[in-house]
């Protein structure tokens, strides 16, 4: 017998007679926040059919737990109003894990591409400032390290910190403008998930299933041109970085993507719908979804910009959903807009309103394309959220109506009871309308809360 062949042997006994300890998943650690005053579960992995003991301090609590004979558990708790730290501790047989430090609050996960993943050391808007003074040891940060996968994974990549001004810097700025108002407003611990990825499509964030569900969204894809920075191969970082977390239970989602998806912007609704209604299924949870509306920019495709825009629009048809306009703070010679405190700040007035019922007499999104009514020659055009609609600057511009033969012109508008009249001396008998279609297009429109009209084509 070779020495070689012996300590194989060795290692097979070795590891025959080991006893598996309990482990976690990386999203269960010290400064954790849990979703406050729900079911959720705690889960990981130790050996087959082992008992050990879970014990929580919020309502000193132990629970008896059998590992099941592929290794894995998962229990169900009940989790407290807000409030914290409490202690978690799982104790068996091999091995005690005590979390401490643990939070009950809000937890939200932010996902897309850069602009979500954009921290103050990426270069914000008055960005010394924000750090210097990023301060909320009630906020609590956990970034998941970016992985692909061919297929959902249980794992990731990553640890809870507190936010401070040494871990907010290198943080989604987008997702810390957005806990820093709803902690301000709901005082209660805010958890945060940065789950991005820079570049990325909408096809990499979304489930196989929809694919195989619609092949058509399969066709369409091929029109993302592969890049530098990340994998454009469809549902790889959702196996990597999303589903891992889906048991995990959460408030709701962040997202701010679409940029990387005007290669095929004629399908983005579509596939974002159905990427969002997929995310709720495998979280079992209809919670809401807000998103960020990309801004102007100037793309090689002219119009490719402001279809994705009208197609985040369209997207607003399913329910508990939520959008923000930004056209109004960037600028189009830079896809990465610095003032990421008001996108934060929007995206939180929507969720503040729409998810737990404050500032309701505050109007948080822009002027929404409606209706439109034929009137002889012109179009008369009425918008929701259009209180006090007024324009910025002489002239309304960036309005176009369209012939019977489908062919666009631009039209003369004007404001008269908070709707827009169109007309055009080479159309007499409109049959559509479009406003800020173009990639660059910037609009003058506005309510009066200051908030931007959204891109639009009438369908």
């Amino acid at each position: 017998m070779n020495l070689r062949y012996t300590l194989m042997l060795l290692c097979l006994v070795m590891t025959t007679f080991a006893k598996a300890e309990i482990t976690l998943p990386k999203i269960f650690s010290n400064e954790m926040v849990l979703q406050r005053e729900t079911d959720v579960f705690l889960y990981g992995w130790a050996d087959p059919n082992e008992e050990f003991t879970i014990y929580t301090s919020w309502n000193n609590k132990i629970v008896d737990v059998k590992t099941g004979n592929d290794a894995k558990w998962k229990i169900t708790v009940k989790t407290p109003e807000a409030g914290g730290p409490f202690q978690i501790i799982f104790k068996g047989k091999s091995n005690e894990i005590t979390l401490k430090d643990v939070l009950i609050g809000e937890v939200w996960l932010c996902s897309g591409q850069s602009n979500m993943e954009w921290s103050a050391n990426s270069k914000i808007a008055n960005r010394d400032f924000e750090v210097d003074h990023a301060n909320y040891p009630n906020i609590r940060l956990f970034t998941v390290a970016k992985r692909t996968a061919k297929y959902p994974q249980e794992d990731v990549a990553g640890t809870w910190v507190a936010c401070s001004p040494e871990t907010m810097q290198d943080f989604s700025a987008v997702a810390y403008f957005f806990a820093r108002k709803v902690q301000k407003e709901l005082n209660i611990p805010i958890g945060l998930i940065d789950n991005a990825w820079g570049a990325s499509s909408a096809e990499v964030w979304t489930p196989d299933n929809v694919f195989k569900a619609h092949p058509e969204l399969v066709e369409a894809h091929k029109k993302v041109e592969t890049n530098k920075w990340v994998t454009v191969e469809k549902s790889t970082l959702y196996n990597g970085m999303t589903a891992p977390l889906t048991k995990f239970k959460i408030a709701g989602v962040l997202w701010y993507q679409g940029e990387a998806n005007t290669a095929n912007a004629e399908s983005y609704h579509e596939l974002f719908s159905k990427m969002i209604t997929s995310w709720r299924a495998e979280w079992n949870d209809d919670f809401p979804f807000y998103y960020v509306q990309i801004a102007p920019f100037k793309y090689d495709q002219e119009f490719a910009g402001g279809m994705v825009r009208d197609q985040q629009r369209r997207t607003l048809a399913l329910k508990n959903i939520g959008m923000a306009m930004t056209s109004d703070i960037c600028t189009t010679e830079d896809i990465h807009p610095l003032n990421k405190q008001d996108v934060g700040l929007r995206l939180a007035n929507i969720a503040l309103k729409n998810h737990y019922g404050l500032l309701q007499d505050q109007e948080v999104y822009g002027p929404l394309y409606k209706s439109f009514e034929l009137d002889g020659n012109q179009l008369k055009v009425s918008f929701s959220n259009a209180d006090g609609l007024y324009n910025k600057g002489k002239k309304i511009t960036f309005f176009e109506v369209s012939n019977a033969a489908g062919e666009w012109f631009p039209a003369k508008a004007k404001l008269k009871n908070e709707e827009v009249i169109l007309s055009s001396k080479e159309v007499k008998n409109p049959t559509g309308v479009r406003y800020a279609f173009k990639s660059t297009d910037i609009g003058t429109l506005f309510n009066a809360a200051g908030l931007p009209a959204s891109t639009f084509v009438s369908e």
